[in-house]
């Protein structure tokens, strides 16, 4: 799923970023954007989602580069998480629905 959201934060020598991003999956911990420039791992920074306007905090986990080659960060949120995304994820170790098709055909 991706959601738009803005990323800000300071950078090191008292320098800031702000800057509009995708994210490339979200879960209820957190999620992974797309990032303009590299963050660096335990880096905190802030996140506003466009859709709802909530704001959160959160820390960088890890940084790749996506398989288009563009740089992507991973992120848990520190604070302010709770209904960021606006939506509702199963609990951990929770088992999917089955449907049973062949039933509903018939039925």
């Amino acid at each position: 799923m991706t959601m738009d959201v803005l990323a800000y934060g300071d950078k090191e020598k008292d320098e800031k970023f702000k800057f509009w991003t995708r994210t490339v999956s979200v879960s209820a911990h957190g999620g992974m954007i797309n990032v303009e420039e590299a963050l660096n791992v335990g880096q905190i920074f802030h996140l506003m989602n466009e859709f709802n306007m909530k704001k959160a905090q959160a820390r960088v986990v890890s940084v790749r580069k996506g398989k288009e080659g563009q740089l992507q960060a991973a992120f848990e949120f520190v604070k302010g998480g709770e209904g960021f995304w606006s939506m509702v994820f199963p609990a951990a170790g929770a088992k999917p629905l089955r449907r049973n098709l062949a039933r509903q055909a018939n039925g």
